[in-house]
């Protein structure tokens, strides 16, 4: 695994030396979730270059270059390691997932890919699963790279059960009620309690319901950048049009879905301070 530690800590002293300690902080964190979100980047990079350059009569698709780029980064960050195995097995899983829900919701007619390409099945160019794993590869790599905790954490069990109720909405309000708002509210009395741990420089907590709202408004500004390209289009829109705010609910939720399936490969730090850890330590060996 590549250590950007070291790095980081020089950085990091060399800016507090020439920096308000607040600002330095605010500065370290952007870095470190840009280096997070890195595939995404990657990605988002790649869709808008192609769009500004390609051109019709080129002997590759824009849709299989860019499943061809993809392939090509994600090669490139386990050779380098800027994964873990755990963190590509997350990937995967995601990566699947995703390609399922693209197949059905196009089949369904909730958004169409208007250019052609040689790699794709169903309808879909295979290039967009990896747009659902660089979600999966954000919370991975996140999660490592602030040294994440989280207290309390809610059972296991539950917090499967949300994921794959809000995994199955996604099918199933296409035939029956959309329960996005219960799923919500679900989300909240799961993890309404929930505190993430996280290290810049110090040591910073932030509820994970908020966490999550805020990362969907990001994640709602990314897709705009797909749906702006043209390189997707919804349903009864033009093209290029944006997507509806409705859809950062559903970044929301799909948020949690990604999430819990890192916990089923990496189980969750807890981030207990110490001296409640020692106690609850003490009263179990009572």
């Amino acid at each position: 695994m590549l250590q950007t530690r070291p790095l980081e800590k020089r950085l990091g002293r060399w800016m507090r030396a020439r920096l308000p300690d607040r600002l330095t902080e605010f500065i370290m964190f952007g870095l470190k979730m840009g280096w997070a979100s890195l595939f995404g980047g990657l990605m988002l990079g790649a869709i808008i270059a192609s769009r500004a350059l390609w051109q019709a009569d080129w002997p590759i698709a824009r849709y299989d270059a860019l499943l061809a780029f993809a392939l090509v980064v994600q090669a490139v960050f386990l050779a380098f390691r800027f994964e873990t195995l755990d963190e590509a097995k997350v990937i995967v899983l995601f990566h699947l997932t995703g390609t399922a829900m693209e197949w059905f919701k196009v089949s369904a007619g909730s958004w169409t890919y208007p250019e052609p390409a040689l790699f794709k099945l169903l309808d879909v160019p295979l290039f967009s699963g990896f747009m659902y794993a660089s979600v999966g590869s954000f919370i991975a790599r996140v999660i490592r790279l602030f040294e994440m905790g989280f207290s309390p954490y809610p059972p296991h069990g539950l917090t499967v059960l949300l994921a794959l109720g809000i995994y199955a909405n996604f099918y199933t309000h296409h035939f029956i009620w959309d329960l996005r708002l219960v799923l919500i509210a679900a989300t909240v009395a799961v993890y309404g309690h929930t505190t993430i741990g996280y290290t810049v420089g110090r040591r910073h907590r932030m509820n994970l319901v908020l966490a999550a709202a805020l990362s969907s408004f990001f994640l709602w500004l990314a897709e705009n950048i797909g749906t702006l390209t043209g390189t997707w289009v919804y349903a009864g829109k033009h093209l290029s049009s944006f997507a509806s705010l409705s859809k950062m609910g559903s970044w929301y939720l799909l948020l949690y879905v990604a999430f819990i399936t890192v916990t089923v490969v990496v189980k969750p730090r807890s981030d207990e301070p110490a001296a409640e850890r020692d106690q609850g330590n003490a009263a179990n060996r009572q």
